[in-house]
């Protein structure tokens, strides 16, 4: 990668003087508890439970309801055996049906498929070699989902059958703790993960598709699987000089985020004859002042209009990432939000945020109209 960036190619820096395009204000606050909420999600996969969200914190994962005015409903809360767990990650599936399911991931490396309707755990996945950092849906297919894991793999999983159908480490993989992982939003044969070994990697799973497809109708024991490695991603980026903590797709670019008080929109530019080669053209950067601490995750609403981000002090900063320059559209601090936010959610149509906090509290703040 030259470090030379050609005239009228500079990254283009947004301004961190709130836009005031949308006000939003504090219409609830709630403490879980007193273990840190590491993940809060709502759900995109069913229009008829976009109001639904999951947080985990601690050995417990809590199912809630946004309803109007501000209220939050608790649904339904699933506590883990083994109270030493502590989960980092939660991520909305579906059964082949349409059921909900809730995955979820932490310390113990141990996957739990969870049956939102019937509230029993439906199955739980062994394979990883340390903790999940994240886990994924493709919601393309909402039975498949990617982990990250401290042990420097990406596995994909199909909830459903219960396989492991692919691994991805080795030769060209992470050589430190995958922090973050994304789907492609169209293009369902890629990936995206990041981690502390201040990479990020596109993987592209074309050729390995037939053991996807595989894993749907398989009758046998899941342990007989012919799960196959994929050794070589097809690129591979340094956009940071430390860790990345969260990357997600923004059609066929990508937003990824270290500890430097940012995040970076970049495309790939890949070389077809030389895989894993290629190079990187930085677009624009989103400041976030306060945001150097590791493990702060962004989020987007369904349409990929905004991002909201948390920082170590309790600020979100809402970014229209569409626009260019980017625009801020608001800048969200309380009196007593004061701890780390650890990852935000947008509603499906980006009118209701929530925070969920290192103090085991959930914030939600909710677009105020316009007159």
């Amino acid at each position: 990668m030259s470090t030379k960036v050609a005239v009228g190619c500079e990254a283009v820096v947004g301004s961190l003087t709130p836009s005031k395009k949308k006000d939003y204000r504090v219409t609830n606050r709630l403490q879980e508890g007193k273990r840190p909420l590491y993940a809060v999600v709502f759900n995109f996969l069913d229009s008829r439970y976009f109001n639904l969200f999951a947080t985990v914190g601690g050995n417990r994962v809590t199912v809630y309801q946004c309803l109007e005015g501000g209220v939050i409903a608790v649904l339904q809360s699933y506590v883990d055996d083994d109270k030493d767990e502590s989960f980092y990650t939660v991520t909305w599936a579906c059964t082949l049906d349409g059921a909900p399911q809730l995955v979820a991931g932490g310390i113990n490396g141990i996957i739990r498929v969870i049956d939102v309707g019937n509230e029993k755990i439906h199955k739980s996945f062994v394979g990883h070699g340390d903790s999940i950092n994240e886990i994924r849906t493709q919601t393309l297919k909402p039975s498949l989902v990617l982990s990250a894991s401290k042990d420097e793999s990406v596995r994909l999983w199909n909830v459903h059958t219960g396989i492991c159908i692919l691994i991805f480490a080795g030769a060209g993989g992470h050589r430190n703790e995958v922090l973050s992982v994304d789907f492609h939003p169209s293009d369902i044969y890629r990936i995206a993960s990041c981690g502390m070994d201040n990479t990020v990697k596109i993987w592209s799973m074309k050729e390995f598709w037939t053991y996807v497809e595989k894993s749907f109708t398989w009758t046998d024991l899941p342990s007989k699987f012919p799960t196959k490695y994929v050794q070589f991603p097809v690129f591979i980026a340094s956009i940071h000089t430390n860790y990345v903590d969260c990357n997600r797709w923004l059609g066929d670019f990508i937003m990824s985020k270290s500890v430097d008080n940012e995040i970076v929109l970049w495309e790939p530019i890949m070389k077809d004859q030389s895989p894993g080669e290629g190079s990187v053209d930085i677009l624009q950067k989103y400041p976030v002042p306060e945001c150097d601490i590791w493990f702060i995750k962004f989020s987007c609403d369904f349409h990929y209009n905004a991002a909201a981000i948390g920082n170590r002090e309790g600020k979100i900063f809402v970014w229209e990432l569409q626009s260019s320059p980017p625009v801020l559209i608001a800048r969200l601090s309380h009196g007593q939000s004061k701890s780390p936010i650890r990852q935000t959610a947008m509603s499906f149509d980006g009118s209701t945020i929530l925070s969920c906090c290192e103090d085991g509290t959930i914030w939600r703040w909710d677009v105020v109209a316009t007159s």
